[in-house]
């Protein structure tokens, strides 16, 4: 796809992006496999078990202490973001396929919105839904394919956007023109919504009701790396992983002229910059405090794409690993 880089300049990367271990160390990892690549999110099932998406399409529930897998469903596309129901029933994002609803392991899948004003959704990310019923879900970019999520970051198309599916299955824009919106969390008492900015470095909240109703500021911005799917820890705390730390290439090239990214993105896959191996999580509470920073070198694992905080134990999720990994908060 032709790129057509929107010019940006970023804030100055803090400090912290520059270390490849924090203090203390995320502690040591121990590994899920997985029958396949790309466990990219993991939510935690009412039963216990952690369930995934990887790049087969499979969605898998896999035992955290025995690590026994099981496929409980197939989408028939490239499932992301998850959000586990009480109820057993489980929200899907399919990069392909929308916004699906999978009833009960091994049931039906049904495709909840594939289309937003009749455009096809692009690159279905992340979802989450109050206790009502009421969904919100993000779209990372109405340009990029998720095969080709990089050429969103290099171009910083600023096309992702914040959705909500109200009871009566209408769709509301709720924030347009995001940079690279990924993942979503509802505040517990239903105040506000927060979403992550991966190509930004921020994740921004969308206020639900009270008198910022309708409206939006940062949460947390400047982060040090690039924040990807986010989880509501049983901590009350909003869970973010950091698929790799800022890149002081790109931060340099995304004010200057488009064409120099044009040339970078031009260049053989193979010789274009990778993201930097590392595992790194942090948390905030809804004042936007740093209450947590892990991070460990990124040896036998690496891009996090997904934290999920439950009772203490860690579980992350990878768009490349062939597992989960699992480690604990010191």
């Amino acid at each position: 796809m032709p790129m057509q880089p929107r010019r940006w300049t970023p804030p100055p990367a803090p400090p912290r992006a520059r270390d490849t271990r924090s203090t203390p160390e995320m502690p040591p990892l121990r590994l899920l496999e997985l029958p396949g690549k790309g466990p990219e999110d993991v939510v935690v099932a009412a039963d216990g078990r952690l369930l995934t998406g990887i790049d087969n399409g499979a969605i898998l529930a896999v035992d955290p202490e025995t690590g026994a897998v099981e496929q409980i469903a197939h989408t028939g596309g490239r499932p992301l973001g998850l959000h586990a129901e009480a109820d057993g029933s489980l929200l899907i994002c399919d990069a392909q396929r929308g916004l699906l609803r999978l009833d009960k392991p091994g049931g039906e899948i049904e495709v909840l919105v594939a289309e937003v004003n009749g455009e096809p959704l692009n690159f279905t990310s992340n979802v989450v839904a109050a206790a009502d019923g009421t969904i919100y879900f993000s779209e990372s970019s109405r340009r990029w394919p998720l095969r080709e999520w990089m050429g969103d970051i290099m171009e910083h198309s600023g096309t992702g956007r914040l959705l909500r599916r109200n009871l009566d299955g209408t769709i509301e824009i709720l924030l347009d023109g995001l940079d690279f919106a990924n993942g979503v969390v509802l505040a517990p008492d239903g105040s506000s919504v927060v979403v992550a900015e991966t190509g930004a470095y921020r994740v921004t909240r969308y206020w639900l009701s009270g008198e910022r109703a309708g409206t939006s500021d940062p949460l947390v911005q400047n982060l040090p790396g690039f924040p990807d799917n986010m989880l509501l820890g049983s901590d009350g705390l909003v869970w973010v992983s950091l698929a790799s730390p800022r890149n002081p290439l790109l931060d340099t090239l995304l004010p200057l002229p488009g064409v120099l990214r044009k040339i970078s993105w031009a260049i053989p896959e193979r010789l274009q910059p990778k993201p930097a191996r590392t595992v790194w999580a942090m948390a905030f509470d809804f004042d936007g405090n740093q209450v947590h920073d892990l991070q460990r070198a990124g040896t036998d694992y690496a891009l996090v794409t997904a934290v999920a905080e439950h009772d203490g134990n860690l579980y992350l999720g990878s768009l490349s690993e062939p597992a989960i990994a699992v480690t604990r908060v010191p």
